[in-house]
């Protein structure tokens, strides 16, 4: 099959590489002519486990190409995805005009019958949107070609996405016709072979699912952080009653660990998305309005417990950062609690050193020169009067408390992730505060 995908950003690179892997041909497209020479050049945009190996190999195969003109590409497809990004409105709505924009160019060129998919977290009715402005620019033409708009929505983890995509634990499909079916059907068939499902539904009910399930991973952290917050208050182990929780099969394990809030490209932006598209039709999602707060006040809680160890004078007090990004295992700093914290820090008088094992160079894109970039974790130790752990990267879980007792003016941890034992690292004479559980010290 010969398959086009509009934007090279997260969602759309991994797309187009994991659908050429299959034997697809596939065409990724984006206005962006210095990330296209990147591409072409085997330079990755983003951080992501296994995608420069997948991308590189199937380049070589001549099954994945980069380029920036849609129109040459519009006939040859079978499917086009759209999946340019969809950033927030200052009302929190999903700005639909590059969606938009792209259903125009596809409308200007279409001959042959297509089947245009939204791939992009779009808000429930864009497929609607994006079929009137397809047919909009056919009427302008005068003339009259077939073509199907679907919704096929991405429940990809970043740090784990080329996986995710090539070992989906479902494929939801928003389709209107028999014929649009047909063709996502045999796109995905590779997919399905070890028993994965295809949920084929109509398209709005496709667009409110991601909505959905992204707004419940949400719910879930933004309940144990409260949890976690209260357990503080009353003298409870939150390690303890996550795993008393999690035991129960309705609940589960997964995404109930505590910390300093969700940040990313995916979870904030979708739960605002989703509380505006209630509110256009005159519903308050009361909890959903509930676990932003939440959120919101979490990011703050690592500063909070700084803030009130100092006394409340952090001027020129050396504060150690180790991670930056949102989550391990990628360069993404969007939304992340690491941003709400060293600007608190700065604002305070505090000195900021930070590290992070991937995502320096975005960082120095975001914050600029205002703190003290290091090569390695250790070297972020020195002279400093506390370290705050952010992200939980795996290097950080078993450092050398001997050479970080030797490097540090005071020896103060700050754990946002509670990756550190207890009583381990009050064997090392070291303050401890973390999330969710009682001082031992």
């Amino acid at each position: 099959m010969n398959i086009s995908i509009v934007g090279t950003g997260y969602v759309g690179l991994v797309s187009g590489a994991c659908l050429a892997e299959t034997g697809a041909i596939v065409n990724c497209i984006d206005v962006n002519q210095s990330k296209i020479d990147n591409l072409n050049n085997g330079i990755m945009p983003i951080y992501e486990p296994g995608l420069e190996d997948i991308v590189k190999r199937n380049v070589l195969k001549e099954r994945l190409f980069f380029k920036t003109k849609l129109a040459e590409v519009v006939n040859d497809s079978d499917a086009i995805f759209i999946a340019v990004g969809t950033p927030p409105d200052e009302d929190g709505s999903a700005d639909l005009k590059y969606v938009v924009g792209v259903a125009r160019e596809i409308g200007q060129n279409l001959l042959k019958y297509t089947v245009v998919v939204t791939k992009s977290t779009v808000p429930v009715g864009t497929a609607k949107k994006v079929k009137a402005a397809i047919q909009d620019e056919l009427d302008k033409r005068g003339v009259k070609v077939e073509f199907d708009v679907a919704s096929n929505p991405e429940f990809l983890k970043e740090g784990n996405a080329v996986d995710d995509f090539l070992k989906p634990d479902r494929i939801v499909v928003g389709v209107e016709s028999e014929m649009a079916e047909k063709v996502l059907k045999r796109l995905y068939k590779p997919f399905v072979l070890n028993n994965h499902p295809i949920i084929i539904m109509d398209i709005t009910s496709s667009e409110m699912t991601k909505y959905a399930a992204n707004s419940m991973l949400a719910t879930k952290i933004s309940f144990i952080n409260d949890i976690a917050n209260l357990c503080e208050i009353v003298g409870a182990d939150i390690n303890l009653v996550r795993k008393g929780i999690g035991s129960d099969s309705r609940i589960g394990h997964k995404f109930l660990y505590p910390g300093v809030g969700y940040g990313g490209s995916c979870f904030p932006k979708d739960v605002q998305a989703l509380i505006k598209t209630a509110t256009e039709y005159g519903y308050d999602l009361k909890v959903l309005r509930a676990v932003e707060e939440v959120n919101q006040y979490q990011k703050t809680v690592l500063f909070s417990k700084i803030y009130t160890h100092f006394d409340g004078n952090l001027k020129d007090k050396t504060i150690a950062i180790w991670g930056l990004s949102f989550k391990p295992e990628t360069d993404d700093m969007r939304e992340a609690p690491s941003l709400v914290l060293i600007k608190s820090l700065l604002a305070n008088g505090a000195v900021v050193s930070v590290y992070d094992p991937i995502a320096m160079d975005e960082a120095k894109h975001t914050l600029g020169d205002s703190v003290k970039y290091c090569n390695d974790m250790n070297e972020a130790l020195i002279g400093a009067d506390a370290l705050a752990v952010v992200t939980e990267w795996s290097e950080f879980r078993l450092p050398n408390f001997k050479v970080m007792e030797r490097l540090m003016n005071n020896k103060v941890l700050f754990d946002g992730r509670n990756i550190f034992d207890q009583e381990q690292i009050n064997e090392f004479g070291f303050k401890y505060y973390s999330i969710g559980r009682k001082e031992l010290n």
